[in-house]
């Protein structure tokens, strides 16, 4: 376990290190901030023994000037730690939070829907503040307040040995009661922050599918759902909040009785002579303030351990190691003529439970395939290969004859357009998600695609014509209008490979024989994939595909296969009624 933490600390101290010239201009104000801070109760001494017993005016104004210049001082001080260490601190939590982000982006999608997005989300924003708060405040005072806890020991040793003796008996016991609750907070902590993640994430799942709620009448159930959550999360923080205050004040009885019993003992000594009255007061005072420190630590054990339960929950996803690896020696992909081939290919969600198996299939440039079948046969997933969404655990998908493993992935995607069965919009402009991933698109192309798309006339009705706001996941628009718009985006980028996922079910009979036009157009050229549960749309293919179970069982056109008799005939009658696509 130490080892454990040990390793933690040092990967964030990589964090820091770029920003070591601020962090070594804190750590001076932080022990100039303690130095004053360990001063002051001397001054209080002088004032007893040189001003108070002698009567010295003078002493008494030069002493009363010095407080004032020590304690001016001391929060310059403070300021310039606070400041510099926020604000590596913030950097530090910054570039953690950019590094969490890019790799969550890079990662596979079997990763990305295996998780909940809500709990991803809650790493980069709960987890991350709580580490951040770490860094800066927790890291602030645990150097300051050690400084103060060293310099008034010191003191107290010098005063008197003897009474220091008897605090020395006092801090293993303190020392004791924070080791036992670390390993409390610790644990209170990472629950606390899962129980964060998890009320995030059925607040985000609710929220992004409030249609499904709305439309099904289960806004009561989601309450439930997240009052069960808000109330396991209330119980988690009750638990922090206890340990945190039973050892507060566990410390706290255990200092005041050290008080009483060396303020007793303090006393026999003066009157014995063998201490002066400011010697005891400024001991009293050391011995005060000594209370802040080690109660200052109680709350920095609780941030540290907050902190580094965050830290494990944020390297957690770090270091899950991507799927989907860049080749070492990539190949850029300036031009493709687009034949693609999968060749023995084999694949599986989970262990030899294969969704794909022993897959062949040439694919010629400026060839129209169409991949029909039952749902769940595995047709997304085998288009998905190609721009490397997945990777096979068998054989290998070719563009061209070059392994698709062997391609630097932008040039590779950017050869490929794809409109997928959930038509997704960003927030932004309609001019903005037309040549979203296209940004040398100039107004022209973009009309040009929104024309092939059948949605030129649209836009252009529109008040604000290309620069209207689509809003969130594209909400103001209807179905067919976003499924349009994702086509427009596709066909901008004038993409040597096609790949439409049911990108007609959206549309009416009538814009869809206008879109297929148009994308019959588009596709000229091009090698195109289509997947469709509408077989209607694949009846002009130059061939079809027919995947059942993880497998090709008919490939042929239209008339050929229903002429077979088989699954696709089949299937056809399902829909039409009769056996011949009508």
């Amino acid at each position: 376990m130490f080892g454990k933490k040990k390793s933690l600390y040092l990967r964030l101290l990589k964090y820091a290190r770029p920003y070591k010239g601020r962090i070594g201009a804190a750590l001076v104000c932080m022990v100039m901030a303690s130095a004053f801070t360990v001063i002051a109760p001397w001054i209080l001494k002088n004032i007893v023994d040189d001003v108070l017993i002698s009567k010295n005016l003078f002493m008494l104004n030069l002493l009363a000037l010095g407080l004032v210049l020590l304690y001016l001082l001391k929060n310059v001080a403070y300021y310039g730690q606070q400041y510099l260490m926020n604000w590596v601190g913030q950097r530090v939590v910054m570039d953690l939070r950019l590094e969490l982000y890019d790799h969550m982006q890079r990662m596979s999608l079997r990763y990305i829907y295996g998780a909940r997005v809500g709990e991803l989300v809650s790493r980069i924003t709960n987890d991350v503040v709580k580490l951040q708060e770490m860094v800066t405040t927790a890291v602030i005072d645990l150097v300051v307040q050690s400084l103060s806890f060293v310099g008034m020991l010191c003191f107290l040793i010098y005063l008197n040995w003897k009474l220091t003796a008897i605090t020395f008996v006092i801090l293993p016991i303190a020392a004791w009661v924070l080791d036992k609750a670390s390993k409390k907070l610790r644990a209170v902590g990472h629950d606390i922050q899962s129980q964060l993640a998890a009320l995030s994430s059925i607040a985000y799942e609710a929220l992004s599918s409030i249609r499904i709620v709305r439309s099904f009448a289960t806004e009561d159930e989601e309450y439930e759902r997240f009052k069960n959550s808000n109330q396991a999360h209330f119980k988690a923080l009750m638990r922090g909040t206890q340990v945190n205050a039973a050892l507060s004040g566990i410390i706290e009885v255990i200092l005041i009785g050290a008080l009483s019993l060396i303020l007793w003992f303090g006393g026999r000594i003066v009157v014995a002579g063998e201490m002066t009255p400011g010697e005891l007061i400024a001991f009293l005072g050391y011995l005060a303030l000594l209370v802040q420190p080690i109660r200052t630590f109680s709350r920095v054990v609780a941030k540290i351990q907050q902190g580094m339960a965050s830290a494990e929950r944020i390297f957690e996803v770090i270091d899950t190691k991507n799927e989907i690896t860049p080749p070492k020696k990539p190949i850029v992909l300036s031009s493709v003529a687009g034949k693609v081939d999968y060749k023995g290919v084999c694949f599986a969600y989970q262990n030899e439970q294969w969704i794909l198996k022993d897959i062949d299939i040439s694919v010629y440039p400026g060839e129209k395939v169409a991949i029909v079948g039952p749902t769940g046969a595995g047709k997304s997933t085998l288009v998905d290969m190609i721009p490397r969404f997945y990777d096979p655990q068998k054989g290998g998908v070719f563009i061209d004859g070059v392994n698709v493993r062997n391609l630097e992935l932008k040039s590779l995607r950017r050869q490929i357009g794809m409109v997928p069965q959930d038509p997704l919009l960003l927030k932004g402009s309609i001019s903005y998600n037309i040549a979203y991933g296209f940004p040398g698109a100039t107004l022209k192309s973009i009309k040009k695609a929104a024309e092939m798309a059948g949605i030129r006339e649209f836009i252009e009705s529109l008040p604000d014509g290309y620069d209207t706001e689509v809003g969130e996941r594209g909400v103001t628009l209807s179905g067919g209008q976003r499924q349009r718009l994702a086509i427009a985006r596709a066909i901008i980028r004038d993409p040597r490979i096609l790949i439409l996922d049911e990108a007609t079910s959206s549309l009416d009979a009538v814009v869809e024989q206008e879109i297929q036009a148009a994308l019959r157009k588009a596709s000229e050229g091009r090698t195109s994939f289509v997947i469709a549960h509408r077989l209607a749309t694949v009846k002009e293919a130059d061939r079809i595909l027919v995947l059942d179970k993880g497998t090709i069982v008919e490939e042929g056109t239209h008339d050929s296969l229903i002429k077979r008799g088989g699954l696709y005939a089949r299937l056809c009658e399902l829909q039409f009624g009769d056996g011949n696509g009508e």
